[in-house]
């Protein structure tokens, strides 16, 4: 399965990706933030998605469309929301969807991975 993320503006939230990225066994990751998450750096291999996170809602999610068409490979992605706001989040939601794609909620607690 793959891990989607968002990196948002805001360093404090990608720890939760950094640590699903390493405690996770993907078959890819793939990363979607905007100019900022751009200096997101990791020792595991991932695939970085820039999108105008300044975009409309609507604009935003055709954007992220757009890039994700032919990068999924499965027909289910674990995703995590940690970072960004709800608009952010409603566009990759809706683009996944429309893929089509199943969601799985993913977080790293004390205890590990949890699928939500």
């Amino acid at each position: 399965m793959e891990l989607v993320a968002l990196l948002s503006s805001g360093k404090g939230t990608w720890g939760q990706v950094s640590g699903l990225m390493k405690h996770g066994e993907w078959d890819k990751t793939i990363l979607i933030g905007g100019e900022f998450a751009k200096e997101f750096t990791s020792e595991i291999k991932f695939e970085f998605i820039k999108v105008d996170l300044d975009k409309k809602l609507v604009e935003l999610k055709k954007e992220i469309s757009s890039k994700l068409k032919g990068k999924i490979n499965g027909t289910e992605v674990a995703l995590s929301i940690a970072s960004g706001d709800g608009k952010e989040h409603m566009a990759l939601i809706s683009a996944l969807l429309s893929e089509p794609v199943g969601i799985r909620f993913v977080a790293l607690t004390k205890d590990g991975i949890v699928y939500l």
